[in-house]
């Protein structure tokens, strides 16, 4: 199993036709506070120092949604380790990477607290860059994820330049993590990005769904939904935002409200998209007799 070629940035969307975004759906998320999460999660304390990471909230939501009990939960930049907490505590398997000596402690600290409050006791963090997805020392994992589930965390100091635009940076980086991760992906298996809001130096929101359909399409994966994960509370039809004070600072710029959601983009494995497709291609159609059956439609 050899290393997977990069792709060039930005990379090319498909012949003729762009993929299509898939439609919006909004993940009620965001009724308790990022500290709160954390301590009801049993998230060990530095944990809130990972600013890029996955609410647990959000974690779980992706998890119970896409996953069955038992199945193999990825996380291939797992920073501090939420994803792998969140999947122990469902009753999932969890493996994490990272390249940061930081996070890779904070996650063994977490997976560590999780096994002792007594969740699923198989959790492991690799200290490793995703690149390592695609040789013989993960040959193992092959077919057998239910889920990858990840955020989009900018990049490396070394990776940047000041002719590179650091948001591009992060997305060329996800890019090349999405083409290590499709091959392990079982039957059915999902692929989830989360992305926080970012903004561009006058204050206004960055265009993210785009170049992230796009990164995963090049990858080999389908897009099947598009989702808010709120992080914001609901009262009644209100939202209670929680922004940090360089939010509110951001959006005042940009002459807007505070941002309170994550971007969630949800994939399938392009070849579990087409025989989905062919599936329901095969299926018999009744015969319109007239009458409309319970849970049915009639044909247009």
């Amino acid at each position: 199993m050899t290393d997977c070629p990069t792709s060039p940035w930005p990379l090319p969307l498909p012949p003729v036709k762009e993929p299509p975004i898939p439609p919006l759906s909004v993940w009620p998320t965001g009724q308790r506070d990022p500290l709160a999460q954390l301590r009801d999660a049993g998230c060990v304390p530095g944990t809130e120092t990972d600013t890029e990471r996955i609410p647990p909230t959000v974690a779980a939501h992706a998890i119970t949604t896409y996953t069955r009990p038992g199945d193999l939960v990825l996380d291939p930049d797992c920073g501090a380790g939420t994803v792998l907490v969140e999947a122990m505590r469902a009753g999932r398997h969890a493996l994490g990477l990272t390249a940061g000596t930081r996070w890779w402690t904070l996650a063994r600290a977490n997976v560590t607290a999780a096994k002792t409050a007594g969740a699923w006791r198989d959790g492991s963090v690799l200290d490793a860059r995703p690149k390592v997805l695609a040789t013989v020392r993960t040959a193992g994992l092959i077919g057998r994820v239910g889920l990858v589930l990840t955020t989009l965390r900018a990049a490396p100091d070394r990776a940047t330049g000041p002719d590179r635009d650091p948001v591009e940076s992060a997305l060329a980086n996800l890019a090349t993590t999405l083409l290590y991760c499709e091959p392990l992906l079982r039957a059915g298996g999902h692929v989830v990005v989360i992305a926080r809001p970012l903004r561009h130096p006058d204050g206004a929101l960055v265009d993210l769904t785009t170049p992230l359909v796009a990164a995963g399409t090049s990858a080999g994966l389908a897009p099947v939904e598009r989702c808010i994960a709120l992080t914001a509370g609901l009262r009644g039809n209100r939202l209670v935002t929680r922004a940090s004070l360089a939010e509110r600072r951001a959006a005042a710029r940009a002459a807007g409200a505070p941002t309170a959601h994550h971007e969630v983009l949800v994939f399938h494995a392009e070849h579990d998209a087409q025989l989905a497709a062919e599936a329901t291609a095969d299926i018999p159609q009744p015969a319109d007799d007239g009458v409309e059956y319970p849970g049915g439609r009639r044909a247009a």
